[in-house]
């Protein structure tokens, strides 16, 4: 299937090389922060259809870029930086969807400069080293789901972060530009646990399809990795369950917040760098 999907690339002139998308990719991401950056300068709303054009014309570009990047004959080529590109992309992706109908605009100021440089750095940045991934279906979907909860976790810890500096400035009396521009305090609130809840469950499903399809954590090396994950969505799930039963809110939800994430950051990125540039596994 991947050695269908590569000669279909390369005998398809009007597909644009990797170079090309990539660059166009971070351009349209550079216009994208620029226009939004400019408008909330001058302290005006950004135009939604516009915006969000922007955003998905440059999605749409660094998809292509990932379809070209990822697809070998051999394979996935899931290394660090595609990986890393192939997230920030799920995550902008999931964050337009909600743009649709939820006030999240704010979180693509911080997502656009994300994606334009998640797609440069797998353009340019060395690949490390890595087995290309050409698994059976079940191992696809745990490689998927969690993707996509790490989508929605890297979602809610952006949220939790803009909340963290509209909580400052609303208490020192001096909102900025940026924040006269943000929803009431308890809407952002509810955005953030709306992300944590979806994040936890998809992040639920990857650790119960990684259990039912992965066959020997230890020789596949990933036993540090699923211990991590294993800690953050206890730790998420800690977070939810003293949101429901304690009523918690405000600093101590976006710390939770920031430590779960920080363990399953270290579960993902940390491990697979490790044996891509410095155990080269």
């Amino acid at each position: 299937m991947y050695a269908t999907l590569r000669l279909f690339t390369t005998h398809h002139p009007g597909l644009m090389p990797p170079l090309y998308s990539s660059l166009l990719a971070a351009s349209l991401y550079a216009a994208a922060t620029a226009y939004q950056g400019a408008q909330l300068l001058r302290r005006n709303a950004p135009d939604r259809l516009r915006l969000a054009g922007l955003g998905v014309s440059a999605l749409a570009v660094q998809v292509l870029c990932l379809y070209l990047q990822l697809i070998t004959p051999d394979g996935l080529a899931l290394n660090f930086f595609n990986a890393s590109s192939l997230i920030a992309a799920a995550v902008i992706l999931l964050t337009l969807l909600a743009y649709q109908r939820m006030p999240v605009e704010n979180l693509l100021l911080l997502l656009f400069p994300l994606g334009l440089l998640t797609v440069l750095l797998a353009q340019f940045a060395p690949s490390g080293t890595s087995e290309p991934i050409n698994e059976q279906p079940g191992i696809l979907a745990h490689i998927v789901l969690s993707i996509l909860a790490y989508g929605l976790l890297t979602i809610a810890v952006f949220q939790a972060l803009l909340l963290l500096v509209q909580d400052h400035q609303l208490k020192h009396k001096h909102p900025s530009g940026l924040i006269r521009n943000f929803p009431p305090l308890q809407t952002m609130e509810s955005l953030l646990f709306g992300f944590l809840w979806a994040g936890w469950g998809l992040l639920s499903l990857s650790l119960l399809s990684g259990w039912l399809f992965v066959e020997d954590l230890l020789a596949q090396h990933l036993a540090h990795k699923t211990l991590l994950s294993c800690f953050a969505w206890v730790v998420f799930g800690v977070l939810l369950w003293g949101r429901q039963q304690l009523g918690w809110r405000g600093h101590k939800a976006i710390r939770w917040t920031l430590a779960g994430f920080c363990l399953l950051m270290l579960a993902y990125f940390g491990s697979k760098l490790v044996r891509e540039f410095i155990l080269h596994i």
